[in-house]
């Protein structure tokens, strides 16, 4: 194979940055294109309870609805950067937002417990969780496994993106479980505290969950994988009702004169990301192109 002139060899690799451009706009213009088919009321959200759906799971092996469900207790809001809502650990997605709070997959990518289903009001019906997400004890490989054994806080998450409401949020039900040697069982007032658990991990704060309200607001940064994210926490009533009827496990969870198993209020995180590798994952993968490019022309040899 002859080998290239130098006028053309330079004249290629000028060109080079112009197709890595070309392919950065590209990827930008699919993300908003993405962003852009979905529709998202300003509170983030669209109410499951307006069209259909519901706020309380379906745990499968039981009888709906004369058994019981989980509370959707938590919110990721479609309003978030559209990054965040991609479920993905790579470029800043949900994987790696969950991994900032100090959350991971399930043990060596094996699932376990009972799934359970819940209908969003996006015109999907009823869907199993798309995973469970467990709280992995400073350890982000194996403090899931840590986590399945001991017990702690999970959460199953769902996507509402039907073509009844396609708004792109997360819609998680969190719970705070005993051991596997007590069944999994959900320790007293473990849905509540599950849920300000995790807004606790964000704000660095110990939530007050007995005195919470629907104007109750707290916000904070989280980081991992060279991404910070900042997140607004807001407390919503009118989603779940103040109750222990109808809810899984609620004669062990809610404490007499005290509390309801479910105290009616969801948190909603809108997630921004503040901070980001220099390097974006575009410019990660482009300089493949350029060793592609010098092997097709025979001149692997050639140092840049």
């Amino acid at each position: 194979m002859a080998r290239p002139s130098n006028a053309l060899l330079v004249f290629l690799l000028l060109c080079l940055p112009s197709l890595t451009f070309a392919l950065d706009v590209r990827d930008t213009l699919a993300r908003l294109w993405r962003r852009s088919s979905r529709s998202v009321p300003a509170a983030g959200y669209s109410n499951p309870n307006d069209n259909g759906g519901s706020m309380l799971t379906k745990v499968l092996g039981t009888t709906y609805p004369a058994g019981q469900g989980e509370p959707v207790n938590t919110i990721i809001s479609g309003n978030s950067n559209s990054a965040v809502l991609v479920d993905q650990e790579t470029d800043g997605g949900l994987r790696n937002y969950y991994l900032s709070l100090s959350f991971s997959s399930e043990c060596l990518g094996q699932h376990s417990g009972t799934d359970q289903q819940v209908n969003l009001g996006d015109g999907n019906g009823y869907l199993n969780e798309t995973a469970v997400i467990r709280y992995n004890y400073g350890d982000p490989s194996l403090g899931a496994c840590t986590e399945t054994i001991k017990g702690g806080n999970h959460f199953r998450y769902w996507v509402q993106n039907g073509k009844d409401a396609n708004t792109g949020a997360i819609f998680m039900a969190v719970s705070y479980e005993m051991p596997i040697a007590q069944d999994h069982d959900i320790v007293v007032n473990g849905y509540n505290l599950a849920r300000d658990y995790i807004v606790g991990n964000i704000s660095g704060t110990v939530i007050p969950t007995l005195n919470l309200t629907n104007s109750s607001t707290y916000s904070g940064n989280t980081s991992y994988g060279g991404y910070t994210y900042k997140t607004d926490i807001s407390y919503v009533s009118g989603l779940l009702e103040n109750t222990s009827i109808g809810i899984n496990h609620n004669l062990s969870v809610y404490i007499p004169g005290v509390t309801n198993a479910v105290d009616g209020l969801v948190a909603v995180l809108d997630v921004s990301i503040l901070e980001q590798p220099e390097e974006s994952a575009g410019w990660r993968t482009r300089p493949k192109l350029w060793l592609l490019l010098l092997t097709v022309l025979g001149v692997s040899s050639f140092s840049l």
